[in-house]
């Protein structure tokens, strides 16, 4: 099943940045999410796109959203590559890729490669953006950025 425009995001738990519970639905509550899947840390593709999402990130911030990035890889990854890059929001750990086929991410590359997705889910929960090229890393910021100006603007 993969998710499109206008269907309800699937509702995940998550340990925030600063080791609190949460949930999607508890943060979708409070403002939009924007919720990227990529392939691996530490990669150029998915370096860049990180700190591209860290340089926006009070952009987003300002217009009532939060990013939550999504990689198989293991927590310890995770901190590393944040503390590394600077990244000022939450990155989860799907190490089983529950999370990945609840949303329908596709690989790519002939399968070999986890795909680079991008969701922006509203405060109801609904999926109002999806995004989804591998190449264009960077562009997944300002296809989210775009479509959360227009929300905000509605």
């Amino acid at each position: 099943m993969t998710i499109k425009v206008g269907d309800e995001a699937p509702d995940f738990n998550f340990t925030h940045k600063n080791g609190s519970p949460a949930s999607l639905k508890s943060l979708r509550q409070q403002k939009a999410v924007v919720l990227y899947f990529y392939p691996k840390d530490e990669t150029p593709g998915c370096t860049a796109q990180a700190c591209s999402f860290r340089d926006a990130y009070e952009d987003f911030v300002q217009v009532g959203a939060e990013v939550i990035g999504v990689s198989s890889d293991e927590t310890s990854s995770h901190e590393s590559f944040a503390t590394r890059h600077r990244l000022p929001f939450t990155l989860i750990s799907d190490a089983d890729g529950s999370l990945r086929k609840s949303y329908g991410v596709p690989r790519s590359f002939m399968g070999l490669l986890p795909g680079r997705v991008t969701y922006v889910i509203d405060r109801q929960g609904i999926v109002q953006h999806v995004f989804n090229s591998q190449l264009q890393a960077t562009k997944h910021i300002t296809e989210a950025m775009n479509v959360l100006k227009r929300l905000s603007a509605t």
